[in-house]
């Protein structure tokens, strides 16, 4: 891996936590960004570790909650990473925004089922389980867009770096993109 990825995987990882510490909008956390950006740009060990260890790292500060809802919510930014295994295939601006976009409702019907399911905020029957889902409908609104804008910072901070450092090496290859596509030279 090359350093200045190393670099770029530092900085956003230090953002993630930092901005789960920092007072925000609800969800509004670039974590999955972080997950999505691992899976396309990370080595696969490091890839399932990154995301995970600012979750736990920020969540040290936070403190912890029910142990099977974090169990959720940690295992729907791995299914992420694996989201982003998949869109590295074939990176473009629209499998990133489907990337982004599915993890969302991921993470939405994941981890809201396991707040209905392990916890007694809501009657553990269909009724419970569609008012935990409804109520959690302005918190679905803004990690929507922060999923979105957190990736476009991500991936186009990435673009950015790499259109004006063309020389650097940021993968296992010399790329040159254009915009997220990249274009072997």
């Amino acid at each position: 891996m090359n350093k200045k990825l190393i670099i770029l995987g530092i900085i956003f990882f230090a953002i993630s936590i930092a901005a789960r510490l920092l007072p925000h909008l609800p969800n509004f956390v670039p974590v999955a960004a972080l997950a999505l950006f691992a899976g396309v740009y990370l080595p696969k060990k490091w890839s399932m570790i990154v995301p995970i260890a600012a979750m736990f790292l920020s969540d040290l500060i936070i403190g912890f909650y029910e142990p099977s809802v974090m169990i959720a919510v940690y295992s729907s930014f791995m299914l992420t990473v694996l989201i982003g295994w998949a869109v590295k295939k074939q990176l473009n601006p629209a499998t990133l925004f489907a990337g982004s976009l599915a993890n969302s409702v991921i993470f939405f019907l994941i981890t809201n089922f396991a707040v209905w399911q392990f916890t007694q905020m809501y009657a553990h029957n269909f009724s419970g389980l569609i008012l935990s889902y409804t109520l959690a409908l302005p918190f679905f609104k803004w990690s929507l867009l922060g999923d979105l804008a957190w990736t476009v910072a991500f991936f186009g901070a990435y673009a950015l770096v790499t259109k004006f450092f063309p020389k650097a090496d940021l993968s296992k290859q010399t790329v040159r993109v254009n915009m997220f596509a990249p274009e072997r030279i």
